[in-house]
């Protein structure tokens, strides 16, 4: 791992954008409620925060949210920051939504019942490629143009297009690593100081960035193992059928290649073979 000093000067250059100092700064309500307020252009409430909040669906798949925003009128902001643009986008604020639907909504709750969601998508990239800073997704019926709402609100927010409007000033603050507006974003611009420039926030951020470095090079590895055990499954088939195309016995392939189950062997035999049933396997 680097030493104190090089992390410490990663963490001069980290942004709000960032998932490293964006999660600590999500921990603080006065945060969440002035972002969600600024962009959402009215006065929001949050009685409570959480941060990198993991939820799963009905088959069990986990998805972790950079930050679950319950306002004092029961409605749910799901705030989260994205830097790299390498995935539908649309289709990940739809999944969770979804999901977070789904997870706050007691069974047995009549539909007109189900707590309103918001999804806010602050990513470092103009998405739309439309020259603005938000754009808000409207469900609007074709045939007459006609606006209606289901409780579910999809807001997209970049850094990249600055248009001159308050959301574009904290923006600003979002993705220079030395911007501050103290005057107009007091909650914002202070949070982000302490962790910045404070003693203190300087040690916690050190610690998530090394942090964040070792979980990032163990999924590295993980991803590196199971990448060599795919190859390696896949040169075994390979092998298989050139054995097979060569006139090899099915019950001498099955001797000699152990990584393969029963049924890859007799697909990989009928492929190679042309035949419908692969040979019954020797009983000794």
């Amino acid at each position: 791992m680097k030493d104190r000093e090089e992390v410490l000067a990663i963490v001069r250059q980290l942004n709000i954008i960032d998932d490293t100092l964006f999660q600590k700064m999500a921990e603080d309500i006065d945060f969440c409620e002035e972002v969600i307020s600024t962009i959402m252009e009215q006065k929001i409430k949050v009685k409570k925060v959480v941060p990198q909040n993991s939820i799963k669906n009905l088959q069990g798949r986990s998805v972790v949210l950079d930050a679950l925003c319950e306002t004092e009128d029961s409605k749910e902001f799901n705030v989260e920051v994205q830097k790299a643009d390498d995935d539908d986008h649309q289709k990940r604020v739809r999944y969770n939504t979804a999901c977070v639907t789904a997870n706050i909504t007691e069974p047995g709750t009549k539909f007109e019942k189900v707590p309103d969601v918001t999804g806010i998508y602050i990513s470092k990239f103009d998405m739309f490629k439309s020259g603005k800073t938000i754009y808000h997704i409207d469900r609007v019926i074709r045939e007459t143009g006609e606006v209606q709402e289901n409780g579910l609100q999809e807001i997209y927010v970049n850094t990249k297009i600055d248009d001159g409007s308050d959301v574009a000033e904290l923006m600003r603050i979002f993705k220079e690593p030395d911007a501050y507006d103290f005057k107009k974003f007091p909650k914002v611009s202070g949070r982000k100081k302490q962790f910045k420039e404070s003693e203190g926030g300087d040690e916690t951020m050190c610690d998530l960035v090394e942090n964040y470095a070792k979980k990032k090079a163990a999924e590295a590895a993980a991803e590196a193992a199971e990448k060599a055990a795919a190859e390696a499954v896949e040169e075994a088939k390979n092998s298989t059928l050139r054995l097979f195309q060569n006139g090899a016995s099915y019950e001498l392939v099955r001797a000699s290649i152990i990584s393969l189950s029963d049924e890859e062997l007799q697909a990989i035999y009928q492929e190679a073979t042309k035949d419908e049933v692969a040979p019954e396997l020797i009983t000794i």
